[in-house]
């Protein structure tokens, strides 16, 4: 972070992170409560060395960490991680489709573990399947790894599958109502019909019309093949954004000893300063993947190949336009 983000970012919150003096002591500056909270957030310390290491009590640098967090979401994420429009949808299926060649994806999907000390009388509510405590982040990622929507808190015993369903995300695409365009068709395959536009996961989700999922098996036909590398493809920006996000703020390496609803809080805000930070150059570090399709690993331990028939449809509708000229690799660089 430069300067002169930095500077703008405590323009924008440092009205909240302001605190009256008194005759007893002098409030701690805005711009050091922001200081503290990206040095706890880069680095994962405890807020016992903060405290010593900035000179400040312990009380104060976790009152900085909540509140600047707090701040960040309430000021920053509306610009950051906008509520999507029809015209956000269709840039973002552009994107990925110049980018990832994937066409009408409007995001990947994927769920990251965040490490916790266990809560007291929580019992195995946060305990996963890592032999681990933690909550779920469920996030949305578009082309350039950016967070477009995020649901943080669920119980770490979930599953991404069975998060998804309950959340606000899973719910709207199954009610329509987060502004999806129409069906449309695929580049230059138009006479073929229209494919809805659609989210890409891993295993863990299910198959939907509006959700796609690999295909199941080791052993699969050429066709399925090519589609579970394309699929990949598009799905490796949801991993790069988690890889990103934890190489920045590296808090998310260790165990976060707080209470849930502040770890919540700083998993947003961190969600949030992503997006903010994000530049062109860190865009192309997550273009890893060559045009070849050598290396691709089988699709394992992943439930049957069942879902509803419109789903199938689209899938197998997919795998046809992928291995037509029009879905070939360097077709989408020529639109």
């Amino acid at each position: 972070m430069t300067s002169t983000q930095m500077d703008h970012i405590l323009s924008v919150i440092g009205a909240d992170l302001q605190r009256q003096d008194t005759n007893y002591r002098l409030a701690a500056e805005p711009k050091q409560r922001l200081v503290v909270t990206l040095r706890f957030l880069a680095t994962g310390e405890s807020f016992r060395s903060l405290a010593l290491a900035y000179r400040l009590g312990r009380k104060t640098v976790a009152d900085s960490v909540h509140m600047t967090c707090r701040a960040v979401v309430d000021h920053m994420m509306e610009t950051q991680m906008p509520k999507p429009t029809e015209e956000s949808w269709t840039a973002i299926a552009e994107r990925f489709w110049r980018r990832w060649q994937f066409p009408n994806c409007i995001g990947a999907i994927d769920g990251k573990h965040i490490q916790i000390q266990a809560p007291k009388k929580s019992c195995s509510q946060f305990f996963n399947y890592k032999k681990t405590f933690s909550i779920i982040l469920l996030a949305l990622v578009d082309a350039d790894s950016k967070f477009i929507i995020i649901q943080v808190g669920d119980f770490g015993r979930a599953s991404d599958g069975g998060v998804f369903a309950h959340s606000a995300l899973g719910r709207g695409m199954s009610e329509k109502t987060l502004n999806v365009p129409e069906d449309t068709p695929l580049p230059g395959y138009g006479q073929q019909g229209d494919v809805p536009y659609m989210m890409v996961g891993d295993a863990a989700f299910p198959l939907k019309r509006y959700l796609m999922r690999p295909y199941p098996g080791s052993n699969l036909s050429r066709h399925n093949s090519h589609f579970n590398y394309r699929l990949s493809r598009a799905r490796m920006t949801v991993e790069c954004a988690f890889g990103i996000l934890a190489a920045r703020w590296r808090v998310f390496l260790s165990r976060i000893s707080m209470l849930p609803c502040h770890i919540d809080m700083v998993v947003m805000a961190a969600c949030v300063l992503h997006n903010y930070l994000i530049k062109p150059k860190n865009r192309d570090m997550v273009e890893g993947q060559r045009d070849g399709e050598h290396g691709l690993q089988s699709v394992r331990h992943m439930g049957g190949n069942r879902g509803p028939r419109e789903a199938l449809q689209t899938r197998e509708f997919l795998c046809n336009f992928f291995d037509s000229p029009e879905g070939a690799l360097n077709s989408a660089h020529n639109v």
